[in-house]
């Protein structure tokens, strides 16, 4: 009695074991590509599917795309699932998920790998549209650095024109007017010369001919340019 008793009850316990396993809620496995998730179309590249535990089957499915999927049994804890000669089509989002022998129900999804599938073609052109907007920037830089420097050069130039002019203007004038005035000291010179060497018969005075002398001349010199005067000989 006592051996079926405990016969019962370990058949029991294993049942209850099995039942457990069978509702036991599985991790989430891995998933990543291989080489890259980045291909070139006409390339190969495989999507690899890691559980944590073994003997299971593993199935890979695409977002967006109920039809598409793939199952594979492993003794191991790892899947492979190969895509050979890559199509554009075959760019999209990927998942996988297991399951053990004794669970019926498959495992939470694993993170999302995004396959992407690029054309030589568009490869090439896109460094080549990337080197001519970099020239046209840097010539457009140009001109506008070299137009900046040519306007601060006029700028600065008209400045120190604005400030040198008042100084050349008095130079100009003050070296003008000393060849005027030697010409008239040269004539005062000359004309008191005359005057004194000479005698007045209506007895004017020497100082006062000085006098009438020097005022002649000065009005001689603000009408008419130097050396252009005429002197009058006296008579004795």
């Amino acid at each position: 009695m006592t051996t079926e008793f405990l016969s019962v009850l370990c058949l029991g316990l294993c049942l209850g074991y099995e039942d457990d396993k069978e509702n036991e809620k599985l991790s989430k496995p891995s998933l990543h590509a291989w080489p890259s998730s980045v291909a070139e179309a006409k390339s190969n590249v495989t999507l690899k599917c890691r559980a944590p535990s073994q003997n299971v089957t593993f199935t890979l499915r695409k977002v967006n795309d109920s039809a598409f999927q793939r199952e594979q049994s492993s003794a191991g804890s790892e899947a492979e699932f190969p895509f050979m000669h890559l199509k554009p089509k075959d760019a999209g989002r990927y998942f996988c998920a297991y399951k053990t022998a004794v669970s019926h129900q498959w495992s939470e999804s694993s993170e999302h790998v995004q396959l992407v599938v690029t054309d030589k073609h568009d490869e090439l052109e896109a460094p080549s549209m990337k080197t001519d907007t970099r020239a046209i920037f840097v010539s457009i830089f140009s001109c506008v650095s070299i137009l900046l420097l040519f306007l601060l050069v006029i700028v600065i130039y008209r400045c120190s024109q604005n400030g040198s002019s008042p100084e050349e203007s008095s130079k100009r004038t003050s070296h003008s007017k000393l060849p005027e005035r030697e010409a008239a000291d040269t004539d005062l010179f000359k004309m008191e010369r005359v005057y004194v060497s000479t005698a007045d018969p209506q007895g004017v005075t020497s100082a006062e001919l000085s006098t009438h002398a020097l005022s002649e001349a000065a009005a001689d010199t603000t009408l008419e340019p130097p050396g252009s005067h005429e002197y009058v000989a006296l008579k004795v």
